[in-house]
């Protein structure tokens, strides 16, 4: 069994294969389960996730077929010890013997799978002159997510916004030797309106962004919330917004649409499709320049799956083991 560290997965990857492997997934390559969703109560701490989401080839099982499953915990409280909030790891199996064939790092997995996948969903749902964008939250996320949208969207300026300015500018300094106009803001505001993308990655229990703050034309990608106590944007945001989710799931394990509909400001009708549907082409995503879009995420399995199987793939390790 082969063991794939961060720096492993960063060499095996980039955006435009990532991307395409995601499409692809979502389009009916692979299939998964509900994940298992449990709270882990500590005493004197947050309540910490641990989720454990298995996925596995749609069609049957054979040669050159994959299974996996990744086992991941959300610690809120890891800031303190200079860690990120999501740990995990991920096991990818043959999908004709069950044969163990490699552990990756599920820090860096799931980083390139989820910010993928929430460039894949702008690549449908953005406008494709969109080249300013906002990113409230500044961890380890947020880099990823920064270069995926750039990836399919020609963006060419980046602000920063988060709850800690310290973290934002922290961030900007990394990105001052890319290819983007980078600049931190402490009014969200007056960023928010102004941008053209706006992504979130953050575990906030209250809004951070307001619907009343969003105009004609804009993306809006919400990452962080995904559980039901968690929220990134408010009732009127969802509201405003053409929703578009990566599962049905987010309709009832996210908090941003999950709370909204308990409010009975929308109900699950309001969400336009899954990302599946816009992979498929069973929907067009955006229809016009002037409308408000939003992308709501909380993850899925087939997405590590995925990007697992690409990480195996490209680093030749198939050829050298099967």
């Amino acid at each position: 069994m082969r063991v794939f560290d961060a720096g492993a997965i960063d060499a095996a990857l980039d955006w435009p294969a990532m991307i395409d492997a995601l499409r692809a997934a979502f389009a009916g390559a692979l299939f998964a389960p509900p994940r298992h969703h449990l709270d882990v109560a500590r005493a004197g701490a947050t309540t910490a996730t641990q989720l454990i989401m298995p996925a596995w080839g749609a069609h049957a099982p054979g040669p050159g077929s994959y299974l996996g499953t990744k086992i991941v915990g959300v610690f809120p409280d890891n800031g303190r010890f200079g860690l990120s909030s999501i740990q995990g790891a991920y096991l990818l199996q043959s999908g004709e013997t069950g044969q163990a064939l490699a552990a990756l790092d599920g820090n860096a997995l799931t980083a390139w799978r989820t910010a993928g996948t929430s460039a894949l969903a702008a690549s449908y749902l953005a406008r494709p002159d969109a080249s300013r964008l906002l990113m409230m939250g500044a961890g380890a996320l947020a880099p990823r997510l920064i270069a995926a949208h750039a990836s399919v969207r020609p963006i060419g300026q980046v602000t920063i916004w988060n709850h800690r300015r310290a973290g934002a500018e922290r961030l900007a300094a990394r990105l001052a030797d890319g290819p983007w106009r980078v600049s931190v803001c402490d009014d969200p505001e007056a960023a928010a309106r102004e941008a053209d993308v706006i992504s979130c990655a953050t575990l906030s229990t209250a809004p951070l962004l307001k619907g009343a703050w969003l105009r004609a034309g804009q993306h809006v990608d919400l990452v962080g919330s995904f559980n039901r106590r968690l929220r990134e944007a408010d009732d009127e945001a969802i509201r405003r917004a053409r929703v578009f989710v990566d599962t049905a799931a987010a309709l009832t394990e996210g908090g941003d649409v999950a709370q909204a509909i308990d409010a009975g400001v929308i109900t699950a009708a309001h969400a336009q499709g899954e990302l599946a549907d816009l992979a498929r082409g069973a929907h067009p995503g955006r229809r016009a320049a002037d409308e408000i879009t939003l992308f709501k995420s909380i993850g899925a399995s087939i997405e590590d799956l995925a990007a697992a199987i690409l990480v195996w793939e490209r680093a030749g390790a198939a050829k050298a083991t099967l």
